[in-house]
Formats: structure tokens, sequence, C-alpha cells
């Protein structure tokens, strides 16, 4: 009988492989017999001459692509099938060759190795390319399977793999190891480890020998030894053994044993039976007899005849009685009907349709981030579309019944596959200053950057203009109502030197700080016929007209006008008494504005949406050959924008707007010039930071010395800042407001503020 033969096998484990190894080891020993009679065991080793992450990648990509091509191939034989998937490596390596350092001794050639090795019964194929050795240890000799190119490493031009085959005998071993292995441990200690020790322990042993040696690199191995199999043999045949029976065949009985006592009870049983019948019979039929004889007899002289109208009664209390009956019944009926759960109807079609829905998901998901395959920088439009597709066929498997278990981890590879393509930035958040523990609580609704650099912030609940000093911590009250006359603040805006307040009563009042503490001067500031304003202003704005002189044009968006009015100031600056004049061509509904942006050219934040006013347009983002849309064009996996705080970096001609989208709580960056504006990119709080849920007013901030820009922020009671600059983000981050300033409240008594 053929003896059969078993792997004894022994590896580097990962948990002791050096930190810098780019090596990549594959065992695949399949369970079903199919496979494993056609195809055999699989042992791959694929190495790197140069340590490294890229080199890494690499190897684990030339070691997924043999497995499963030589696994999928089953169109030849073992031969054949490593020589094809080994093609397949070296031109998938090829297409990432740019990304991979130089590592080969020949010109065109790559820094990769293999060596790979398939046991099927006691037949051995082993083929070796570029960096890599294999070594077949039998009797105690150590012989070398060479590779006659072996300075060729993949990716390489010139590929002629050459696969050794030969036969397998009990005590035969084969090593897989990387030549860096090698180099430093030579044959002769691989072959007594072998000889000595049990394949595991030889692979430890040599490993250990090489990291005491201050190895480094590439340091993969594979060790097997072929055993032997007991067969369990057939000595002989087991008879089985049965106690005799002394009454069988005797001629006075049944040859069956005990048949003739179960005759003989059987025949008494039946005439028992037959017995009680007919005893039973007679007493049942005289037993009827005599009931009949009680039952009471009618007297033919007793007969009485029924009126008609007696008959009519009877049945119409019938007729009545059955359709109470009828309508009980259908009473109940009905609310057993409501009142039942209802049945689970239409459950297995729900479940088809989630499977049917993450099917069609996952292959819209390889089809971009499969093994070798990256479409995002090559096809960006294609992969678009597919995770667009995935996402929603995620959705619907959801809403069929998929849990929520298998849907987090395709839901999250496709979030940042889109997120790549829509160029989401993750931005951190620092808390500048906190009114969270004030005795009395605040309601921020405004803020601009004032003419000082510090932040000015409006508060509803004190009716009052408060200066944040950040360093100081410290908020002071610039006006508050009452204060020299004013009634409450409603609108902010900076122009030149000054902090413009326009309070209830539409009085304009101008601020103008004295020194960095806070102190400065107040007084009202003169607006012709600002009182037929109304009390329904939406926003003020300023820009620079004689920047020597400090004078500006001031804007009102008015409903009651509906138009943009603009003021020029007196030449002394002491107000505007001039006539306005109106920049909307023709009167338009403007009661919906919620901010307004100058730079020269003026943008409205309207309805949700961003509108220029000069020249007057919708400003919206728009590819060339394609309709106008609203923002970054993700509303497949966000909701449509709506755009409700904006500010920009001030250059009319190359700058760039801010825009707050409140229903993603996210920053839109959009290029300025042109009549419809490029999409720039969209920052986000990074780690599901929900900070910026409720802003309330932004303004922008430069970055100084190559610093990155970043943008000020505040909500109900907070000031925050945002620098423009993504960050990490994963199980080890954190979202950033943590670093929150200590809470202050603002100081009640206002700094020398004289008004002329």
């Amino acid at each position: 009988m053929a003896v059969r033969l078993q792997m004894k096998l022994g590896v580097v484990p990962d948990a002791d492989r050096v930190d810098d190894s780019p090596d990549t080891l594959v065992v695949v020993e399949p369970n079903v017999g199919s496979v494993a009679r056609s195809k055999g065991n699989l042992y791959l080793l694929v190495t790197g001459r140069v340590p490294g992450g890229r080199v890494r990648e690499a190897t684990r990509l030339a070691a997924d692509t043999i497995r499963s091509e030589y696994y999928y191939d089953e169109s030849a034989g073992i031969r054949v099938c490593l020589e094809k998937a080994i093609r397949l490596a070296n031109k998938r390596l090829a297409h990432v060759g740019d990304r991979l350092p130089s590592g080969g001794s020949q010109e065109g050639s790559g820094p990769i190795g293999v060596a790979v090795a398939v046991v099927r019964a006691n037949e051995l194929y082993v083929a070796t390319v570029g960096p890599a050795e294999a070594y077949l240890i039998r009797g105690a000799r150590l012989s070398t399977l060479p590779d006659p190119h072996r300075d060729r490493g993949l990716p390489t031009g010139d590929l002629e793999p050459d696969v050794w085959r030969g036969e397998l005998a009990v005590g035969d071993s084969l090593v897989l190891v990387s030549p860096n292995m090698m180099g430093r441990l030579g044959p002769d200690e691989l072959k007594d480890a072998m000889v000595t020790l049990h394949p595991q322990s030889a692979i430890d042993h040599l490993h250990h020998q090489f990291v005491a040696t201050d190895g480094s690199g590439s340091d993969g191995a594979i060790a097997l030894e072929a055993t032997e199999v007991a067969v369990t043999t057939k000595q002989r045949t087991l008879v089985p053994v049965r106690p005799p029976e002394p009454l069988a065949g005797a001629p006075d009985r049944s040859p069956i044993p005990l048949a003739d006592s179960v005759t003989d009870g059987v025949a008494a049983a039946r005439d028992s039976a037959r017995a009680a019948r007919s005893k039973a019979g007679n007493a049942f039929e005289g037993g009827i007899r005599r009931l009949q004889d009680l039952l009471p007899r009618r007297s033919p002289a007793r007969h009485r005849v029924t009126p008609l109208s007696a008959r009519r009664e009877s049945q119409r209390r019938a007729a009545i009685a059955l359709l109470v009956f009828l309508l009980l019944a259908a009473t109940l009926g009905l609310g057993v009907s409501l009142w039942a759960p209802p049945a689970p109807i239409g459950r297995l079609d729900s479940l088809t349709a989630a499977q049917r829905a993450l099917a069609a998901a996952q292959d819209d998901i390889n089809r971009v981030f499969g093994p070798g395959v990256n479409i995002i920088d090559a096809d960006p439009d294609a992969a678009t579309r597919l995770l667009a597709d995935a996402y929603q066929q995620l959705r619907t498997a959801g809403a069929s019944g998929a849990g929520e278990s298998v849907l987090a981890p395709l839901r999250q590879q496709v979030l940042a596959g889109l997120d790549s393509l829509y160029k989401v930035k993750p931005v951190g958040s620092q808390i500048l200053f906190t009114f969270a523990g004030a005795k009395t609580p605040v309601d921020l609704r405004a803020l601009v950057r004032g003419p000082d650099g510090a932040p000015y912030v409006l508060d509803k609940t004190s009716k009052s203009v408060l200066r944040i000093d950040l360093a100081a911590k410290k908020a002071t009250t610039v006006l508050k109502a009452g204060q020299s006359g004013a009634a409450e603040p409603r609108l902010l805006a900076t122009g030149g030197r000054d902090l413009l307040i326009l309070d209830s009563k539409n009085q304009l009042w101008r601020w103008r700080p004295a020194d960095t503490h806070g102190r400065g001067t107040l007084r009202s500031v003169r607006v012709r016929n600002s009182s037929s304003w109304g009390t329904d202003v939406r926003a003020i704005g300023t820009f620079i007209r004689d920047p020597q002189a400090g004078l500006y044009n001031l804007y009102v968006v008015d409903p009651s006008e509906e138009q943009v009015l603009t003021y020029a100031p007196a030449i002394d600056g002491s107000g505007y008494p001039a006539l306005p004049t109106r920049r909307l061509p023709t009167n338009q509904k403007v009661d919906d504005v919620t901010a307004m942006y100058i730079d020269s050219n003026i943008f409205l934040a309207q309805g949700g949406a961003v509108r220029r006013v000069v020249p007057t347009s919708d400003w919206r983002m728009a590819a060339p050959g394609s309709r106008k849309i609203d923002g970054p064009g993700d509303d497949a996996v966000r909701p449509a924008p709506r755009y409700t705080l904006l500010t920009g970096t001030g250059d009319p001609a190359s700058g760039t707007l801010y825009l707050y989208d409140v229903n993603s709580a996210r920053i839109v960056a959009m290029e300025e010039p042109g009549p419809t504006g490029d999409f720039v990119e969209q920052c986000r709080l990074a780690n599901g930071d929900p900070g910026w849920k409720d802003l309330r007013g932004i303004y922008y901030v430069a970055g100084t010395g190559g610093a990155p820009p970043s943008i000020v922020w505040i909500d109900a009671n907070r000031v925050g800042v945002s620098v423009l600059q993504a960050v990490p983000e994963g199980p080890s981050a954190s979202p950033s407001p943590s670093r929150a300033s200590p809470s202050a409240s603002p100081s009640r008594k206002p700094k020398a503020t004289p008004r002329p």
C-alpha cells in the first residue's frame, strides 16, 4: 500500500518579525478534497530587497495575486498555472513600479522576489524568481534549487519563471527563505537546524540567530518536513455469536421458537372478546327499549291550533334575534382584526432585497477598491458614480432589514472614498472663550472682527455688544441698551478704524478703540432717512472708499425698500447726509437675507443660497457642459446645502469665499471671481465633533509666516477657531474642542466711552 505523506510546517510568526521586514508569507492547505487532489497545498514566500511600507504593500499584492490566480485557474496543470500566476503578479507590480524603490542588480528589474512550492500527494513543484531561495534537505544533504535569473527581481520586463518538479519522500525537508537571512546565517546553520529540530523549532532558532546578529529587513522563511501517515490494516473477518435454541426443530412443535405459546394466547383472547361483545350488545339493546318506553306520548284528544298572528310574532322575534346575533359576530370579528398584531408579511421579500442591494454595493466597491485597482485618481467620474450608487444600495439594504454590523464597515469605506472625491478636509477646533459658566446665560447672535483684531459679539440676553480679549480671557461691554441713549443693538459691522452698531431704533453708532485694552470712544452717526428703514433691516456692511482718509460706504439691506441701499460718506466723515443709491437693478424680495459680505463685490446669503449683487447674478458652482448645481455636488450622500453665513479672504480678483452650510455643519470654500465660482474644498470637524451644529457668525483670518488660515466662529455661548488644515482621524484621535478656555462672564462695567 502506498505511503501517504503529511507536512509538518514551520513559519516565522508575525509577532517575532522585525519591524522593517517587507516580506509576505502565505500558506494554503485546502480543506475541500477536490481542491486538495487537483491543486495541492501552496507555500509562498514573497521577499523584498529594500525595507519600507511601499515594498511591503507590493509583496502583499504579489502574494494575493499568485494565491488567487493559482487556485482560480483550472485550464492547465500545476506547472503552467504557477508560471501564469507569477507572470500576472509581475504585470500588476509593473503598474505600481514607479512607486517602488530600485532594488534590482540589473537595470529594469525590481526589488521583489518569489519562492513558491506546491505539494500534491508525493509530488513537489518549486519555483524561485528574483531575491528568494529554496533548499531541499534529503538524507542530511542540502541541495539548492537556484533561479537561473536570480538577479532579475519583480517587476521586470524579461520574466522566465522555471518550475522544478520532483518526488517527495518521507523525511525530506524543504525551506523557502529570504537571501538576506541566509547571507547572515549560512547554509550549514540552516541544515543543522532542520536535521535536528522540528520545522517550527528550527525556524524559531534560525530567526533568533538572525535577530541576535543585528539582522534587519527581509526575514521571511517557511520550512516543510514530509512525514508518514499511519494506515489502519484489516486483520480478520469478525463473526457474530448467536446462542442455541434447544426447542427449535422438534417434530411436535412449531419450527419458530415460542410460536405455539403466542398462538394459544391469541386464540384465548379472541374467544373472551366475542363473549364480552355479545353480553354488552344485549344489555345496550335492552336499555334503549326501556328508554323509549319512558318517553311521553301525545294524547289524541289534546290538539291545539296556533293563530296566524301568533306565528307572525314568533317569526318576527326570531328574525330580530338572528339579526342581533349577526351584528354581534361582525363586531367581534372587526375588533379582533383591528387589535390583532400584524402578520410578518413580506419578510422574505425584504431579506431578498437586502441581499441583492448588498451584493450590488459590494460589486461597486470592488470596482473602485479591488485588489490592484484604485480608480479614484485614474477615473474620478466613474469612481464618483460607482460610490454614489454603492451608498444608495447600502441605504436600500438598511431599509430592507440588513444588520448595522454588516453595513457599517462598507458605509465607512464608501464615505471615505466619496470624501476624497468631494475634497472633504477634516479640521480641528479650539475654544477661545466660553460663557458657559457665566452667572447670566448669554445668547450670542452676531460676530465681527474689530478694527483692533479682537472679536466683537452681540449678546441678545444682555442687549449689549462685547469685546473679547483673548489674551486676558475677558469680555468687556462696549455698548449696552440704555447707554448714551442707545436702544437694543441689532446688527454689527466694521469699517476702517470703526466698529459700527445699528440699534433697534435704526440709530447708527460708531465705536473707535483707543488702545488694546478695550477702551475707546462712542458716538452716534447720522444717516439720512434712517428712520424710514423700519424694524426689519437684515444686514449692514461697509466698503473702504478712501483708505487715506478712512472713509467708507455704508450698505443696508432694507426689505421695506426691497433694495440694498448704498450711502456715501461726508467728506469730513461725520455721517451720511446724501440720499442712498440702489444697488439692485429692480426692486426684489430681500427679507430672507441672513448675511452679507463685501469686497468690491457684494454677496448675500439669501434663502439658503448665495447671490452676488454686483453684478447681479446667482453665485453657483458650475462645470462646463453640465447643469448648474449649488454646492460641492455631493447631494447623493448629504442633504442639499443651505448657506446662512459667509466670509472671504478679501481679494475680489483671486480670493476665496467660505460659506457655512447649516444642513451638514460644514464650511464650503469656493473661488470668488467669475459669475459662477469654482468649488475649492469643504471642511468639517474631525472625528464626529458636533461643534459646528449651531454657528451664529464667522470671519476669516489669514495665516502669517506660512501658517494656514483659520475661521473664527461663535455659537450660542462660545467663541472658537478652526485652522483650515487637515488633521488625522481614527480611534486614537479625539475631538479637539476639549481645549476650552475657562468660562467667563462679561464685565458689566463699561470702559470710558465719552460721547462727543
